[in-house]
């Protein structure tokens, strides 16, 4: 009996061990394919994506982002109205209300500008001026940056878009080909639609072309209103005065002369009155190379306040040894609004 019982248990404990010897291959088996590096998957390369860009921007423009940024458009010549370019940002110091600021932003890139083109189409106009300010307006267009944004406006008794965002001169000067002229001048309305559409526009320079030979007469804004529109605005201004001409209402005048002198100048821009065909292909080739030849300048205000209040700018240049005096001109100030944008 006893050596029955005893061979029992050796039966007993033999089974004992062959079970924990399987388990513990079966243990060693399922760790060792847990520790088995897996496989690592193909590695994917990511596809270049271009840089997130604003619809109707051009790639590789820089964009102001700052609300708080002030920006200026600034031309400098020398003595003999030539236009001075390649200077550096050491050379210009910005004062607000006679207090030097900080230049955050400096360019003088050639970049391209969004041009609102305002052609006076009222009944003083003439065929024949139409005709020698379109031939000028070429000129323009030709000398301007390839990729220059237009909005043409035609005004008489009331201001109308005639073309929206086109890169096409040719098909601006096209639509001036058979304009038809009559009404009155509502030049103030014209120069407001302007500066809605140009501030609208893809890129960061805007100016306007203002050609009329009349002074306003039929305007719903006032000369006030649309010159605070400017000082509110970075938009320049650049006005051509058509002189003579024996239809009434022709004469700009003294008084007319000096509103569109103090609308262009409000806005760092100028004012010409050329008195033959030849002197306006000039000023309209000038024109487009002064927009090719300025200075991009911006700065953040010291102690900011979004009051609304006039804040007077002065931007001072100084050349570099050897050259002679330099003019600078620019805006005159800005109200203190934080810009949308």
């Amino acid at each position: 009996m006893k050596s029955q019982r005893r061979t029992a248990l050796q039966v007993a404990l033999v089974s004992c061990l062959a079970f924990s010897f399987l388990l513990f291959i079966a243990f060693g088996l399922v760790t060792a394919q847990e520790q088995k590096p897996a496989t690592p998957a193909p590695r994917q390369t990511p596809t270049p994506q271009p840089a997130p860009q604003q619809e109707g921007r051009e790639a590789g423009e820089t964009e102001i982002v700052n609300k708080d940024l002030v920006t200026l458009t600034v031309t400098v010549t020398d003595t003999y109205g030539r236009y001075v370019s390649g200077l550096d940002k050491k050379a210009f110091k910005v004062f607000e209300d006679k207090e030097e600021q900080e230049i955050e932003y400096f360019s003088d890139d050639d970049t391209p500008v969004s041009v609102g083109i305002l052609f006076d189409v009222s009944g003083s106009m003439s065929q024949d001026k139409i005709r020698k300010a379109r031939e000028a307006l070429s000129r323009f267009i030709q000398t301007s940056h390839d990729s220059d944004e237009y909005f043409l406006i035609g005004f008489n008794s009331r201001a109308q878009l005639l073309m929206d965002k086109t890169r096409d001169g040719d098909a601006v000067l096209n639509k001036m080909t058979f304009v038809e002229t009559k009404g009155n001048t509502a030049l103030y309305d014209a120069c407001y639609l302007g500066v809605e559409k140009v501030t609208r526009g893809v890129h960061n320079k805007r100016a306007i072309l203002l050609i009329s030979d009349g002074q306003d007469n039929d305007s719903r804004y006032t000369f006030s209103e649309v010159r605070r529109l400017l000082k509110e605005s970075d938009v320049v201004v650049y006005s051509i005065g058509i002189l003579g001409g024996n239809d009434p209402g022709s004469s700009l005048g003294m008084e007319g002369q000096a509103t569109l002198d103090e609308m262009s100048a409000v806005s760092g821009g100028k004012a010409f009155f050329p008195n033959t065909s030849a002197e306006m292909d000039e000023l309209f080739e000038r024109i487009a190379l002064e927009l090719r030849h300025q200075y991009s300048i911006g700065y953040s205000p010291k102690n900011f306040k979004n009051d609304g209040k006039w804040h007077k700018l002065k931007v001072k240049v100084t050349p570099p040894r050897g050259l002679p005096r330099l003019f600078v001109r620019s805006r005159e100030g800005y109200y203190a609004i934080t810009n949308p944008r």
